[in-house]
């Protein structure tokens, strides 16, 4: 059996470039056109086989999506991929994820919570670890930058008040908009998320730098503190509460997702 390393050594009509030019880029099959970015395959496989193994080497399900997910040490475990070309395979999604935002940011709403979350929707539903990132605002509610403030574990990002409200100092934000994913892909509040909301509505209100919303960022799905209510029950609760309070409002958050 011949040994295929680059894709000029497969027949003519399996190399990806010469399909891409006859039939057109989007006749490629997903591993040809992996295959394309990596150029060459390992010492036994070709290009193209390389690239199948990268994406359906664990669950067939995964396939380019995979590609959004995996880190360098992912790519080099596979036998085939070194340094090279696991940074590539990164930049590709990284390409991916700033395309995205760049769409989303010629159609970005500020007083729009879909908007935003549409904004950050392809970067954090992606994301292995909960992320924090801080969508600032001038006096004049126009967009001054999105910062990332934190990044924990699959479950948990430990952030704080001060880190939050020192970047929007440094920023010169009049205003900011709270936004971290649930790596679950559900993004159901939780009581941390809800009591620092509360945290940051306070800490805010003192500071004249307001929170204009929480938003929660699942898989292809959001929750916004503002359209779902609980903004309004967290201005509603008195200068002393107590976790009761908090629990009722974590309580009716899910019942009026039901």
């Amino acid at each position: 059996m011949p040994e295929h390393r680059l894709i000029a050594d497969l027949p003519a009509d399996l190399r990806p470039y010469e399909k891409c030019e006859a039939c057109g880029v989007e006749a490629l099959t997903d591993a040809e056109l992996l295959a394309v970015i990596l150029k060459s395959g390992s010492r036994d496989r070709s290009a193209v086989l390389l690239a199948e193994e990268i994406l359906y080497s664990e669950d067939r399900t995964d396939g380019l999506l995979k590609l959004m997910h995996w880190s360098q040490e992912d790519y080099k475990a596979v036998k085939g991929v070194g340094r090279v070309k696991a940074l590539q395979l990164l930049c590709v999604a990284e390409i991916s994820r700033r395309i995205s935002r760049r769409r989303a940011e010629e159609h970005l709403k500020l007083d729009d919570p879909a908007s935003i979350a549409a904004y950050y929707m392809e970067h954090l539903r992606h994301a292995n670890e909960e992320e924090v990132h801080l969508m600032l605002l001038d006096s004049r509610n126009r967009f001054i930058r999105s910062v990332m403030v934190s990044r924990g574990t699959v479950n948990h990002s430990a952030v704080s008040s001060r880190e939050i409200f020192t970047a929007a100092l440094k920023n010169r934000a009049a205003a900011f908009v709270m936004v971290h994913n649930h790596p679950s892909g559900q993004p159901d509040p939780s009581r941390d998320d809800i009591m620092m909301t509360c945290t940051l509505m306070r800490c805010g209100y003192m500071m004249n730098i307001p929170i204009r919303d929480s938003i929660i960022i699942g898989d292809r799905c959001f929750i916004s503190f503002v359209d779902s209510g609980i903004m309004d029950q967290l201005n509603d609760l008195p200068e002393t509460f107590n976790v009761a309070d908090l629990s009722f409002i974590y309580e009716s958050a899910f019942s009026s997702n039901d």
